[in-house]
């Protein structure tokens, strides 16, 4: 297991149950971690289960590629990057995770995660284990319902980036993506902080990092964004969705 959520286990194991009830039920992210549709009984068996992690800092790793599956991780504060090596010894980022969002699905299939995955600032993750997660879930279609949705979302997502997009039409689609997460978490939709690179957007776009400054560029030039370093405020949103020929709110 990991050094971080091995750390956050043998802490969690003597603490008190009602410690992690206070903590979800207080939790801003509430809505967005929790199965909607819970009983109070049901609500109460799934806040045992969570482990609330010390501050996380930028650079370190909660899962590296090839580590046991055991746990998934739900960000509660900041935001982590999940990255690949390719053959060639390159990086390769496959997202970016917000608060209330879950990290470690992809290692289902294979008992071991794929990616990994790090704190691009300070951050906290409220972790559980798999195995408690998955028996509870045998018994709460709710949170089966949830797990399988969230999954979902996230294959949809890497089909989206796959499909043939010009290099507009990808930040069109990831800034209006951002937004939408950045609302569902009571953020502004219009204006956010981006705390991954230039670097690793383009890594996640597949697109070279001087074509995503040069397209930020030109949206800035055509008054549909506003950028400040990793400040982004987006001024012209149909323009945006019609550049993504997307729904996307």
């Amino acid at each position: 297991m990991n050094n971080v959520l091995q750390m956050n286990s043998l802490r969690d194991s003597h603490r008190d149950p009602a410690r992690a009830q206070v903590a979800c039920s207080q939790c801003s992210l509430g809505e967005l971690c929790l199965p909607k549709n819970l009983d109070k009984d049901d609500k109460i068996r799934f806040e045992q289960i969570v482990h609330r992690s010390r501050p996380i800092h930028a650079g370190e790793h909660i899962f590296r590629a090839g580590d046991e599956f055991r746990t998934v991780a739900t960000v509660r504060t900041g935001c982590f990057k999940s990255y690949a090596i390719d053959q060639d010894g390159q990086e390769q980022v496959l997202g970016f995770h917000l608060p209330g969002e879950i990290i470690g699905l992809d290692a289902i299939h294979s008992g071991r995660h794929i990616a990994n995955v790090v704190a691009l600032d300070t951050s906290a993750i409220c972790s559980l284990t798999f195995h408690s997660v998955s028996s509870m879930a045998r018994s709460m279609p709710e949170l089966q319902h949830e797990l399988f949705r969230m999954m979902s979302q996230r294959i949809s997502e890497l089909e989206t980036i796959a499909g043939d997009l010009s290099a507009d039409e990808r930040i069109a689609l990831f800034l209006l993506s951002l937004s939408r997460r950045f609302a569902r978490r009571g953020y502004s939709n219009k204006e956010f902080i981006l705390a991954m690179s230039r670097r690793d957007i383009a890594s996640y776009l597949r697109l070279a990092t001087e074509t995503v400054s040069r397209v930020l560029a030109r949206f800035q030039q055509r008054g549909l964004v506003e950028v400040d370093r990793k400040q982004v405020v987006i001024c012209d949103r149909d323009e945006l969705r019609n550049i993504a020929r997307t729904t996307l709110h």
